[in-house]
């Protein structure tokens, strides 16, 4: 088995440290913080997720850990680990933190933050990325409060300090992929691909009975191949049930008559992939046939939109357009308005793709060569039970996109 991190070495994250120092042309220390760990239940956690712009600028994967970039000093300030902690969890190893992030000097907890607390103390700003609310309606989901603790044991140190935000330029430093990410993502698009295939074809895909069963096959392919497992929750779901756009249960029973939908993206080296196929579970029907034609027909456009300089908002806007016209011709609105097209087309069709499934980006910037995106219509048709989502992962190319998962077949059976 290959190994995840060979891709990454300490030139890499320390490249991307200097990008940021060049794009943030301010005076003020940059101070940032990883993901802490998150109680799952009494004194277990849920498995550790590195924030991924601190993984971006670091290549560390251990939580509560501190970056400072201050003029022409850099260091980290790493958290004690006493008693039963050290214990279970182990001591962290500072060698091995100089030799993934190329920081070489690596302060414990006390001597870090008198060295950063003498600085705050004398300065105005300091840069960071700012927290994020504790709780986010919209997702209906508590956020890591790594942040927050940061920002709050900062302004203990000086309560005028002013917080610069460093969120755009690092939008926009991740938006670009570098070569190495982008042989990382084709990594994890090749390990979906193949666990697809191999899990969804026809004489295997009729012998199961479950969805969970389909998910389970999934998850063995993905680390059978080297991928460090699923890089969201996947979805798994057939008939009415994929026309809830997360149906992440995946415990249904299995109908010949349905259409099964599969988006699920492996990840490899904290790089996700993001694909979705429909299938049919038997022979499908007419209206089956001709929804799943109709978003294969949409994809298609909207991928000969794709270029460098075009907003995407334009082109959603498009999209929708076209959606819409083909909604009219399966008799499912009678006018093309958005109410109208989202009822069954609820989502956008593209969004970025890197360290996160629903990665960082300026969606006010036109498009360059070297930004990564999905491309997935859908149609959903709860009366109908029918939901057809395909989904492709495509790069921006100086002329236009190339598919990373051109290899896998966009077919109903």
């Amino acid at each position: 088995m290959t190994s995840m991190s060979e891709h990454f070495t300490s030139e890499f994250f320390a490249g991307n440290r200097a990008r940021l120092r060049g794009l943030f042309s301010g005076t003020a220390p940059i101070v940032l913080v990883a993901n802490g760990l998150l109680q799952r239940g009494a004194d277990s956690t849920f498995p550790f997720q590195q924030d991924a712009t601190f993984w971006y600028l670091t290549g560390i994967d251990e939580p509560d850990v501190v970056m400072v970039l201050d003029k022409d000093k850099e260091y980290l300030i790493v958290p004690k680990r006493i008693g039963s902690r050290a214990t279970f969890d182990g001591t962290i190893d500072d060698s091995a933190l100089v030799r993934q992030s190329g920081i070489a000097t690596i302060l414990n907890e006390d001597e870090g933050w008198k060295q950063l607390s003498s600085r705050l103390r004398k300065v105005k700003h300091v840069a960071t990325l700012p927290a994020s609310p504790k709780y986010v309606e919209q997702y209906g989901m508590f956020t890591n409060p790594a942040r927050g603790h940061l920002m709050r044991k900062m302004k203990a140190e000086n309560r005028d300090l002013e917080l610069l935000d460093l969120s755009q330029h690092l939008a926009r430093m991740r938006m670009i992929k570098q070569p190495l990410e982008i042989s990382a993502l084709q990594r994890a698009v090749d390990i979906t691909i193949d666990s697809l295939k191999d899990t969804l074809k026809p004489a295997k895909r009729s012998k199961y009975i479950y969805e969970y069963e389909i998910e389970a096959d999934l998850t063995r392919g993905f680390r059978a191949r080297g991928g460090r497992g699923h890089a969201f929750e996947p979805i798994v779901a057939a008939g009415k049930r994929a026309c809830t756009l997360h149906n992440v249960a995946n415990n249904g029973a299995l109908s010949a008559d349905e259409l099964l939908l599969c988006d699920v993206g492996a990840e490899y080296s904290h790089y996700a992939a993001d694909i979705t196929r429909t299938v049919s579970l038997s022979s499908p029907s007419r209206r089956q046939e001709a929804v799943f034609e109709t978003v294969l027909e949409v994809q298609e456009y909207a991928k000969s939109l794709l270029r460098p300089g075009v907003l995407l908002k334009d082109y959603e806007q498009k999209v929708e357009q076209y959606i819409g016209e083909k909604l009219r011709a399966l008799g499912l609105v009678k006018t093309v308005d958005h109410d109208s097209v989202s009822k069954y087309y609820p989502h956008a069709t593209s969004h970025f793709l890197g360290l996160n499934v629903h990665d960082v980006g300026d969606y006010e910037r036109p498009l360059e060569p070297g930004v990564v995106l999905t491309v997935e219509p859908g149609i959903y048709i709860p009366k109908e039970a029918i939901g057809v989502r395909i989904e492709d992962d495509v790069l921006v190319t100086d002329s236009g996109i190339r598919v990373l998962s051109d290899r896998l077949p966009r077919i109903l059976v």
